[in-house]
């Protein structure tokens, strides 16, 4: 809360310097008091010599420079004892505990004077405002949210800068628990960022993607962590992403292997389990390849080859290091029947092979032309595997081109719109700013 938070010597300063108290002369203090007439020629914003030396503002303002908070503490005593204080006296002592306060972290008195301050209606209205906000900021700081929530919106109502207090309102909602109304203010305020060209920042979308996970809003979690992953990407949140995606009631199995493939390019590490199941899979669509390069990552985090699996990782391994040498000696073999195959998924899967094989310039044109001649069965699938083609190849273009033709709710066009972020990723990341560290 520090960037919303007025700051303390600023608050501290404020309190000292408003208006400073005119001091009631002593000779003017002793007269008896004056007939009704002239009583109302008497000056009504003054203080009492005597009190005014315990709260001179040049003497005060000394004290906290000198940090003599104890003396300070003593002279705040006295004031509060001194009897039959007017009105405005003891709207200069409170102006007095505010500075104290905010000098010493007494948050306590510092919010109590605070709110007697503001609510004397003797302030200056160029000062109102943002003594207002600091009493917002200061329930905020006490976790007294509901009371903050009420000051913040003052705030918004007297202040011609409304959106200053925006953002600790939104928090100070989500922190009440009001989640649905944290949810409804974000929405916004993010998208005000990306239309502006700016990136939101991630905590904004964090606690709106928290609010929407509290009120069990699926689609505005979904496309509040997508954005994540564009501008913030982690490991946690790509697989947070997959997952969601591969849990849809009409997500199909059959692209499992393709959530894998971009959970391998796209995150430092994956889980044992991820590496192997992606290996099993690669080996079963006839890549050993692709099999290999997951096993060897896997063995080169260290997450394979040890503890009680590392036999079958052992045996896995085998498999993959076999197949793919068999492969590499028979590819070319099946080019001739793939091209006289009347249906195009032949050539599609033999120019996926070589780009398992890091052949691009094989692989893609044969994909090309398996997909020109035409796919009977998922036909989408073809596309997307098009597609990873393009972006393992750095066609980034081509790439994003094919993934943006993908149709469906079978998750293929849900995979190609997350391998549109991954390919997108260079630009999303420079877009967003350094994370400010205090």
């Amino acid at each position: 809360m520090s960037q919303f938070r007025l700051a303390r010597i600023s608050l501290m300063m404020a309190a000292i310097g408003l208006a400073a108290p005119v001091l009631m002369s002593s000779a003017f203090a002793q007269q008896t008091p004056p007939a009704p007439a002239a009583a109302a020629a008497k000056p009504a914003d003054t203080v009492r010599p005597e009190l005014f030396k315990l709260l001179d503002p040049a003497a005060v303002k000394q004290l906290i420079t000198d940090k003599k908070y104890d003396e300070l503490k003593t002279r705040i005593t006295q004031a509060d004892a001194f009897p039959a204080k007017t009105p405005y006296e003891t709207y200069v002592l409170d102006r007095m505990k505010v500075a104290y306060g905010s000098a010493t972290g007494d948050e306590a008195m510092m919010t109590t004077a605070l709110e007697a301050v503001v609510n004397s209606g003797r302030m200056p209205a160029a000062d109102q405002a943002e003594f207002v906000l600091a009493l917002g900021n200061s329930y905020y700081n006490a976790k007294n949210y509901a009371k903050a929530i009420e000051w913040f919106k003052r705030y918004q109502k007297e202040s011609p800068t409304p959106q200053k207090a925006q953002a600790a309102l939104i928090r100070a909602y989500y922190l009440s628990n009001d989640y649905a109304t944290a949810k409804t203010m974000l929405v916004p305020v993010i998208a005000e960022s990306e239309k502006s060209g700016q990136p939101p920042s991630q905590e904004d979308l964090r606690l709106l993607g928290s609010a929407a996970s509290k009120v069990k809003d699926e689609a505005v979690y979904v496309s509040t962590l997508e954005k994540l992953v564009a501008y913030y990407p982690t490991d946690e949140l790509w697989t947070d992403l997959l997952h969601r995606a591969q849990s849809k009631p009409t997500f199909n199995a059959a692209l499992d292997i393709d959530a894998l493939r971009l959970m391998m390019v796209a995150e430092k590490q994956l889980a044992p389990e991820e590496y192997t199941e992606l290996a099993e899979l690669a080996l079963r669509a006839g890549f050993p390849t692709e099999a290999k390069k997951a096993i060897d990552a896997g063995f080169a985090a260290n997450v394979l080859g040890t503890g009680s699996n590392a036999a079958k990782h052992k045996s896995l391994r085998d498999r993959a290091n076999k197949g793919a040498a068999d492969d590499a000696k028979n590819i070319a073999s099946g080019e001739a029947g793939a091209a006289k195959a009347k249906d195009g998924t032949g050539l599609v899967n033999l120019g996926y092979a070589y780009v398992t094989m890091d052949q691009f310039d094989k692989g893609i044109p044969l994909m090309e032309q398996g997909i020109a001649k035409g796919v009977g069965k998922r036909p989408e699938d073809a596309k997307l595997h098009l597609g990873i083609a393009y972006a393992k190849a750095g066609r980034k273009a081509d790439a994003i081109k094919t993934f943006q033709s993908i149709k469906g709710t079978d998750g293929a066009a849900d995979l190609a719109k997350y391998w549109t972020l991954w390919v997108n990723r260079g630009a999303a990341v420079a877009a967003a700013p350094a994370p400010v560290t205090k």
